[in-house]
């Protein structure tokens, strides 16, 4: 079984680098709720994945997610994004899950096209990883494994250089998939700013938009 797994945090915590452009909590809330909302359609227009997974601790995005029909893993409290996707993929193995793609939520440009590619990119043979990395090529963005053990995840500061790392180490199989949509995560003002300059519409667009980022 093929699952996508979406990792978010609490909303309160999420985006505090983009206090610079948005200087209210509660915006940068909303924001985060708005790109949540974008990866989740993303992932479930994808037709590669028999399912869709969400792990957080925020009740709200937790309910949005079981609204949509997504398999909604509560990690009870903030534990690291790190410690909450091994959380979930172990579940999800326990439930049929034989590959897993982690996306963040903070994608929001990401499509269904992109999770299908994602997985048809994985090696041969039953066993590796696929790697779709930050626009600085530093970050991972997606990260599809088989089995979902495979290695661990290592998100945050050169996660790509760890797995791939980890990777070579273990012999495992391992592509690293360029994707133009799932580079630009809103980490920074800078990534904010870009964002609004793309054409195209979404709950992100919408929001900003409100804020006056984006002009007609």
């Amino acid at each position: 079984m093929r699952v996508v797994l979406i990792a978010a945090k609490e909303l309160a915590f999420a985006k505090t680098r983009l206090a610079d452009a948005l200087p209210a909590a509660a915006e940068r809330c909303a924001l985060a709720e708005a790109m949540f909302r974008d990866v989740l359609s993303a992932a479930l227009s994808a037709s590669g994945p028999h399912r869709v997974a969400v792990v957080t601790s925020e009740p709200a995005l937790l309910e949005v997610a079981r609204e949509a029909g997504a398999i909604a893993i509560d990690e009870g409290f903030p534990r690291g994004l790190n410690v909450a996707v091994r959380l979930a993929a172990d579940r999800l193995v326990k439930c049929g899950a034989t590959t897993v793609c982690t996306m963040l939520s903070d994608t929001p440009r990401v499509s269904g096209e992109d999770i299908d590619a994602t997985f048809a990119a994985m090696p041969a043979g039953g066993r590796g990883v696929v790697l779709v990395p930050s626009r600085d090529f530093s970050g991972t963005n997606m990260i599809a494994r088989t089995p979902p053990e495979v290695i661990a995840t290592h998100f945050g500061r050169f996660s790509l250089v760890r797995h791939l790392d980890e990777c070579r180490t273990g012999g495992i199989p391992c592509e690293v998939l360029r994707l133009q949509r799932p580079a630009l995560d809103l980490d920074l003002p800078a990534d904010l700013f870009e964002f609004a300059r793309l054409p195209g519409t979404s709950h992100t667009q919408s929001h900003l938009a409100r804020l006056g980022l984006i002009h007609g």
